[in-house]
């Protein structure tokens, strides 16, 4: 069900987006004069990866009702990414800001996130999807911090099991959107168990496993009852579980601009891999250069790969480096 569902190449995403302010190259916060804006946010930026590479996407979430709101709206349009399910939210509910610095050394990303839109989400929002319009149904872990965004991604879940979609869930821990570290391994540990292909780094295994040291065991007791766990380990490229195989594959090294975008980057370009009739393998080395490319560039959706970005740096990149 899983591949059968990614090969549509439609996806519902369910999750925020944001606005993000970005320093020029090699710039610190106290030093810039000036800021880029662009859209941001997990889920918007998997959903504007999505499209950039062919697939199609929509997305299901709240922004505020107001400038900032809009500007997240028509920078989604603008990608290609469908906002029938956007809707706005009034009071004093604001869109997430992030601000952070286009360098690796010293890097430093802020993000404001009280009294957040998107996590006013609510069932009704969810209920309105037709889900039989898409072929799977996209996640990431922020969307469960807080009510009622979290008890309404559950529904999401559960109405998109009816569907037949399957689920794929980017573990995507942020502490700092979270009540408790408790309250989010509980929550996340949960949405992991109902997911049918779970994509996280080694520290967000190890967190739902109670330490980074048991990350790895984690994925592969997940590994059981989950068709596909994808296992990050950042440099040293990443072990993926699937049908009882352990598949272990490299990076695509590059010189990064800044750390940011690049596990929304990863996911864009493995599932419209998939959905192509890549392996998986090569759909997970597709999703890495696409990560390699987005840390390379300014922004986060702005610097999400397109088709012909990602066929010319894999024709011209030496190649991944060894498992």
């Amino acid at each position: 069900m899983l591949i059968e569902g990614i090969k549509q190449n439609r996806f519902v995403i369910v999750g925020r987006a944001g606005i993000d302010f970005f320093t020029d190259a090699g710039v610190a916060a106290e030093d810039a004069e000036t800021v880029t804006v662009g859209l941001g946010g997990s889920s918007a930026n998997i959903g504007v990866g999505i499209c950039k590479l062919g697939g199609r996407a929509s997305l299901v979430t709240r922004v505020s009702d107001d400038s900032v709101g809009s500007y997240c709206v028509g920078q989604l349009k603008k990608y290609g990414v469908g906002t029938e399910y956007v809707t706005p939210v009034g009071g004093e509910y604001r869109n997430s800001l992030a601000f952070y610095e286009s360098r690796v050394e010293g890097h430093r990303n802020v993000i404001y996130r009280n009294g957040a839109a998107d996590f006013q989400m609510d069932e009704a929002d969810v209920m309105a999807v037709d889900y039989a319009r898409f072929g799977a149904l996209i996640t990431a872990g922020t969307v469960f911090a807080a009510d009622p965004s979290r008890s309404a991604t559950f529904k999401a879940f559960e109405l998109a099991k009816k569907a037949g979609l399957p689920i794929i869930f980017d573990v995507d821990y942020r502490p700092y959107s979270w009540p408790s570290p408790h309250v989010a391994e509980e929550v996340l540990s949960k949405a992991a168990s109902l997911s049918d292909m779970i994509v996280g780094n080694d520290e967000e295994f190890g967190f739902m496993a109670g330490g980074i040291d048991k990350g790895l065991a984690k994925a592969r007791e997940l590994a059981k009852t989950v068709a596909i766990v994808i296992y990050k380990m950042g440099e040293e490229g990443a072990i993926t579980f699937h049908e009882g195989r352990e598949i272990r594959t490299g990076i695509y090294p590059v010189e990064a601009l800044k750390p940011t975008g690049a596990g929304d980057s990863f996911m864009a370009g493995l599932v419209t891999s998939l959905a192509a009739g890549h392996d998986l393998e090569t759909s997970i080395l597709r999703g890495s250069a696409c990560a390699s490319i987005t840390v390379s560039r300014p922004g986060c959706a702005p610097a999400m790969a397109d088709t012909a970005t990602l066929d010319t740096f894999l024709a011209d990149h030496p190649g991944p480096t060894a498992a």
